[in-house]
């Protein structure tokens, strides 16, 4: 039992016998299967924070030699399956962490990983070759010093490789090409060397951005990718589902609608996945709150949104009011060093979380509320300082709207109004519901945000409709008119019975008229409250 070298399961044990753990233990069958088979070295590249850690020490703790994970897996979903048994702690694993390895060494990355471990398996096999053989000899002549013979037949035990944060030195040290080369070269030997095809049982990488493709190396061309973009089989390993979000919340005495406005979002594969630090954070504390942003948080949206490509504020301007825009994903090199246009922008935020990408829409968007107030604090950090002024007198707009002084509305209203469309490359009414949604960017605290409502006889433009925790706030249909009058637009809210579709959300509905005047550039606001007869 090492560090490096057949890891304990204490990582596992402690996160499976947290207050809240949740089951994730059908990602083992996914990798049992590839066992030894051609394609067996798998790539996960997800967000920081969406479990990629927590599933490696589950992984050291079920193919690891250096522990018995029997009793520790027992009752968990793995244990339901034929081949639980036969892979449990069967196999010589290495485990590296990256990061943290590079945080010490990073002159001599390479030699230092390979010394460590090597010293590891010199404790358990003194007699194998000398360390200044070649690393990927050197597992090869453990391997075969492991052969003995199970029912008549010679068997050896081959290596499970987990590499965790793998992509931080070509992230970190993307200057250093000598660095790098050495790195991927090393990786080589551990996952495509002549070697390493008879040693490795499997190799699991974790990462934040997908695999680069570095010219006329060939480390990691022969991984499987799971991605924030396509995950398949995978997807529910990484990120609490809204199955699993919904059983904490009834344990945990949580508004589901909550903390789905909050930390859902992340669409892929078809599946909503939600940040589980943040819902974790958020039952354990009884309180829902931004667990995910932080200072490199700030500079990392700043870096990708104040970038000088055209178009890309204005569409970083409708994601926040709630849109979709289109982005093409593909010609992203995974460099984060390498943006060369606003689609590379786009996709970087979308690798780090801070975008979710609809794949059938080729689209991408703020998936929540928790982000967008990510993006909120990065804005008043950056050179965004019209908009981030803006944002700040949101609360003050929606309270002013909850106590009906439509005077107040109509100014506050208007300063956004002139802000946002200094950006927005068009002056129309799409670009005034843009603007009217950004106005009430902090709603989603509260209320669940629509544009468009439909309601059996048109659109409501925009409906804020609260949740069962937003402290008894009424529910509001905000019509939008351009150069027409607000009379007319609440007049359409009563004559198309817009109100019937918030019916059962509170007795009392705010009737929230505005006119846009192209001429004068003023806006006119009329609240009228209406009761459930």
């Amino acid at each position: 039992m090492g560090t490096y070298f057949n890891p304990s399961n204490g990582g596992f044990r402690k996160a499976s016998r947290d207050e809240i753990y949740v089951d994730k233990t059908g990602l083992i069958n996914i990798l049992n299967r590839r066992l030894m088979a051609e394609k067996n070295c798998i790539s996960v590249s997800h967000a920081r924070r969406f479990g990629k850690s927590q599933a490696a020490r589950m992984i050291d703790a079920y193919y690891s030699r250096g522990c018995d994970s029997r009793e520790l897996f027992t009752g968990l979903k793995i244990s339901e399956s034929e081949d639980f048994l036969k892979h449990l702690n069967k196999y010589n694993v290495i485990h590296l962490d990256i990061s943290s390895i590079a945080d010490y060494y990073k002159e001599n990355l390479v030699s230092k990983i390979i010394e460590l471990v090597y010293n590891e398996l010199k404790a358990e096999y003194p007699d194998i070759m000398d360390m200044d053989n070649p690393f990927a000899t050197i597992l090869k002549q453990v391997y075969d010093k492991t052969e003995k013979i199970v029912d008549g037949k010679s068997v050896k035990c081959p290596f499970v490789i987990i590499i965790d944060e793998w992509d931080c030195v070509v992230r970190n040290f993307s200057d250093n090409s000598v660095l790098v080369h050495e790195y991927l070269q090393f990786l080589h030997s551990l996952f495509k060397s002549e070697e390493s095809q008879e040693f490795l049982a499997l190799g699991y990488i974790t990462g934040i951005l997908p695999i680069k493709k570095i010219e006329d190396e060939s480390a990691l061309n022969n991984f499987l990718e799971y991605t924030m973009i396509d995950s398949e089989e995978l997807t529910e390993y990484f990120g609490f589902t809204e199955k699993e979000v919904e059983m904490l919340c009834e344990k945990y005495g949580m508004n589901t609608e909550s903390v789905k406005e909050w930390y859902n979002g992340y669409l892929i594969d078809g599946q909503h996945m939600y940040n589980p630090n943040s819902v974790y954070n958020a039952m354990m504390r009884g309180k829902l709150d931004s667990y995910w942003k932080n200072t490199s948080a700030f500079s990392t949206i700043n870096t990708f949104i104040t970038i000088n490509f055209d178009g890309l504020k204005e569409d970083i301007m409708k994601m926040l009011s709630g849109e979709m825009v289109y982005v093409d994903v593909k010609g992203f090199e995974n460099d984060l060093s390498m943006i060369g246009n606003k689609d590379d922008a786009l996709t970087a935020l979308i690798h780090l979380g801070y975008l979710g990408y609809d794949k059938n829409e080729k689209s991408a968007y703020i998936p929540n509320y928790e982000v967008k107030e990510a993006y909120q604090s990065a804005l008043s950090r950056g050179n965004w300082s019209e908009i981030s002024k803006s944002i700040s007198r949101c609360e003050e707009l929606l309270f002013a709207t909850i106590k009906g002084e439509s005077d107040k509305v109509a100014e506050l209203l208007e300063l956004s109004h002139e802000t946002y469309t200094s950006i927005l490359k068009y002056n129309d009414e799409n670009a005034l519901s843009c603007a009217i949604t950004m106005a009430y960017f902090t709603a989603p605290a509260y209320y669940t945000v629509i544009r468009e409502l439909p309601t059996g006889k048109g659109f409501a433009d925009i409906a804020l409709i609260p949740r069962a925790d937003s402290g008894n706030k009424p529910a509001m249909i905000i019509e939008l008119k351009w150069d027409k009058n607000a009379d007319t637009a609440i007049r359409q809210i009563k004559e198309k019975r817009y109100t019937g579709k918030l019916k059962g959300y509170g007795k009392e509905i705010l009737l929230v008229g505005v006119n846009y005047d192209k001429e004068s550039r003023k806006h006119e606001c009329i609240i009228e409250r209406w009761e459930e007869s």
